[in-house]
């Protein structure tokens, strides 16, 4: 049965199935939090450093426009990635440790594919790409040049993020945030280093801050790979495993994540439809937009890392056939979320006007982002709703409800609205900031009505 043994695991696995819940939510994903958030300062220190080019507002909004097209490129990453945070933290909860070993195996060989795959794709369409969600002029050329960059590294991106999905699901989260924060670390370095070419370094401008993010993907899976070989993580992996990679497990993880790839797909396609409605206002509003979402992207970044860890832990206890206990961390959790989020949807409301003279200097560039913030912290709670719902059934392995809700609220609450009150009607910016948040209210509390028929207690995989 894949017991525990001295060759699959250097000491006891930790469980966090028994005490205090919260206190469980907490230890696995606090980890996760901090690297998370780490990430989303480091986008903002680099978006920092883009706005002091000569380019300026081009220069972010370049860089804006290109992140939306990642977005849809990371929906395939959910193709694997849900599956395996489902599979890898039940056979660990199950303490089938060496079944837990070849399923990270599996996943990180299925990341590698897809990943370069479609790093392929992106570095030959990637002008074309950019044309198509409203970039014009030097936009496009230096959203190019920074995506291509992107792209080339793709398979690393990929591959990392399994490495910290593997480390939650057996119970390392802390390595997790480890080499996540030395990455984010890193990252921050090379960022003035490439960019103005500090220190006798090549002075590359936009294109530094993609090869400083793809050098520092690199060293973390590198890292991360070492230590999960090493047998200082509580599973250990093996160049030859006990229980071979097989194409039917690595199927089934697919399977798994049919319906969270659909949900991330739905809500980066959605993104890439509005991009372009929103770069009809210009560069100062585009500039505005990449600034405001990654600063809402704080709490996000904060839910995010808590959820992994709770994703990790639901697995966990449904694993241990505790499905009473389950239920109540994923009500707990729901709590903690909305709670996290009032509170940065207040500081974002307060602060809106500071943050934007951060990074501008434009009278009309602040004022449009003021706006935008203040607009969506509204909405803040009911975003931290959303996000833990989503971890539940990510833990669970049954993704089909958060894709069902995702695709309602991007192509029935929010594109529609979007187009009637901008092309139809002609109204400002703003109505695309209310659309999305009055859109997120009503998904959110529709997602938790579902969530409270219980019927994701149930579930096997």
């Amino acid at each position: 049965m894949g017991l525990i043994n001295s060759r699959t695991t250097a000491k006891e696995p930790a469980d966090y199935t028994e005490g205090s819940i919260i206190r469980s939510i907490l230890k696995m994903g606090l980890p996760s939090m901090i690297g998370f958030l780490s990430g989303h300062i480091y986008y903002l220190v680099d978006m920092w450093w883009l706005a002091r080019l000569p380019e300026k507002e081009t220069a972010v909004a370049a860089v804006t426009i290109f992140s939306n097209i990642m977005w849809f490129f990371f929906s395939f990453n959910s193709l694997v990635g849900a599956g395996s945070v489902a599979i890898i933290s039940r056979r660990y909860g199950e303490k089938l440790i060496d079944h837990t070993e070849t399923a990270i195996k599996e996943t990180i060989l299925l990341k590698w594919i897809l990943g370069t795959f479609f790093g392929i794709i992106g570095l030959l369409f990637v002008k074309e790409m950019l044309y198509l969600v409203g970039a014009r002029g030097e936009t496009i050329t230096l959203g190019a040049q920074y995506g291509r960059v992107v792209f080339a590294g793709l398979g690393f991106s990929y591959c990392t993020y399994s490495v910290y999905t593997a480390m939650r699901g057996i119970a390392n989260p802390n390595l997790a945030m480890t080499i996540m924060l030395g990455s984010t670390v890193l990252n921050m370095i090379l960022d003035p280093l490439f960019i103005f070419g500090y220190l006798g370094f090549p002075r590359l401008g936009v294109v530094g801050a993609a090869v400083a993010s793809v050098v520092s993907y690199v060293l973390a899976f590198s890292i991360g790979l070492g230590l999960l070989y090493s047998g200082v993580t509580n599973v250990r992996l093996h160049l030859h495993s006990k229980i071979p990679m097989a194409f039917s497990t690595m199927i089934k993880i697919m399977r798994i994540g049919v319906p969270s790839w659909i949900s991330a797909m739905s809500f980066s396609g959605s993104r890439l439809i509005v991009m372009p409605l929103i770069a009809a206002f210009g560069n100062s509003v585009v500039a505005a937009y990449g600034i405001g979402i990654q600063i809402s992207s704080i709490g996000v970044g904060i839910l995010v890392g808590i959820g992994l860890g709770l994703a990790a832990l639901i697995g966990h206890n449904l694993g241990g056939q505790k499905k009473e206990r389950a239920k109540k961390t994923g009500d707990q959790a729901l709590m903690l979320a909305m709670g996290v989020m009032a509170v940065c949807g207040i500081l974002v409301y307060i602060g809106a006007e500071f943050i934007m003279r951060v990074y501008f200097d434009s009278p009309e560039t602040i004022a449009y982002g003021v706006t935008l913030l203040r607009i969506l912290a509204l909405g803040f709670p009911f975003i931290g709703l959303y996000i833990m719902l989503e971890q539940v059934y990510t833990g669970v392995g049954l993704n089909t409800p958060a894709m069902v809700v995702t695709i309602g609220h991007a192509w029935v609450l929010e594109i529609p609205p979007i187009l009637i009150l901008t092309r139809v009607l002609h109204m400002n910016q703003n109505a695309v900031w209310w659309a999305i948040t009055v859109a997120t209210i009503i998904s959110s509390l529709a997602f938790y009505w579902y969530y409270r028929r219980g019927q994701w207690l149930h579930v096997s995989v």
